[in-house]
């Protein structure tokens, strides 16, 4: 049976993308590529079962994706079902004994097995851990401090068991990713005495990518990447660029703790960092495998 013209036309636009991709897919084949996954990406359907194909497509094709995903719609959810009240000081949710665990049980339970389920019904093979699994991140309490407008004294804030990784033991990872699986993580730690430490995932990825060395960090958000002062996407900022737009104002509220992430991951070995749109549909794929990233590139120096 003949294909009809338009199928004929389909058929050729499909094998033009694939020919069009081909030298992206071998720079990057063999490299690790770690995915931040969460916000609005995280909670459209459509979205979650694209992204879950995109990241098998990149394992089937020889790169070895590592997944880092949050959850918090979903601890919040929880959290109202059981009539428990969250505070928040600069965007960071403050975790006494009780909560922590039902955060844990949240993340490392049904958001994490969700996330690799997505993946495995696209034909690959992941495998959902935390970063208590192996000592994958060591972790310590972290230390915030608020200055007081009137007396600018600065004070400690305690944010009860919330950490910040101290040590990334990537052991488990390379031994995951070399026998053809994917790692899905869940970001809670361990910390020194065994206690557990709710990590926000932003933060968890870059260290993960730093230590892994990864060819790229992907964090994917709700915005397009970095605006500049005229609202338009800013492609690419050198680590001095992103500081000085920091200092400047240009970077500003939630951006700047992304920002902050990617600086940190390319300073601890990552080679570069991008700051994309989730709710975009493919927009992993676009980013590797089209000149036309859709994102914002922080390289390393």
């Amino acid at each position: 049976m003949s294909l009809s013209e338009a199928a004929l036309n389909a058929a050729r636009e499909q094998a033009a993308t694939l020919a069009s991709a081909l030298p992206f897919l071998r720079r990057y084949a063999g490299d690790t590529i770690v995915v931040k996954y969460g916000g609005h990406a995280m909670g459209d359907a459509t979205l979650s079962e694209a992204f879950g194909h995109d990241i098998a497509l990149l394992k089937l094709v020889g790169v070895n994706p590592v997944v880092v995903h949050g959850g918090g719609p979903q601890i919040n959810t929880m959290l109202e079902r059981l009539a428990i009240k969250s505070s928040f000081v600069d965007g960071l949710r403050v975790t006494d004994a009780a909560m922590v665990e039902i955060i844990e049980m949240v993340l490392s339970g049904s958001v994490n097995k969700q996330v690799a389920d997505l993946i495995n019904r696209a034909g690959a093979l992941a495998v959902g851990i935390s970063g208590k699994d192996g000592g994958l991140i060591r972790a310590v309490k972290l230390q915030r401090t608020v200055r007081d407008p009137h007396s600018h004294i600065e004070r400690a804030l305690d944010l009860g068991f919330v950490g910040q990784p101290d040590r990334i033991d990537t052991r488990l990872l390379y031994a995951l990713s070399g026998s053809g699986l994917i790692p899905v993580i869940a970001p809670v730690g361990a910390g020194a005495n065994g206690e557990t430490f709710n990590i926000n995932a932003d933060t968890a990825a870059g260290a993960i990518a730093g230590a892994l060395g990864a060819t790229r960090l992907l964090m994917l958000t709700d915005v397009p990447g970095v605006l500049d002062e005229n609202k338009q996407l800013i492609e690419e900022l050198s680590p001095e660029q992103a500081r000085a737009g920091i200092a400047s104002g240009m970077i500003s509220g939630g951006m700047i703790p992304k920002v902050e992430t990617c600086l940190e991951a390319v300073a601890a070995g990552a080679k570069a960092a991008v700051i994309l749109d989730g709710r975009v549909p493919h927009a992993c794929l676009l980013e590797l495998f089209t000149a036309a990233g859709p994102g914002t590139l922080i390289r390393g120096t």
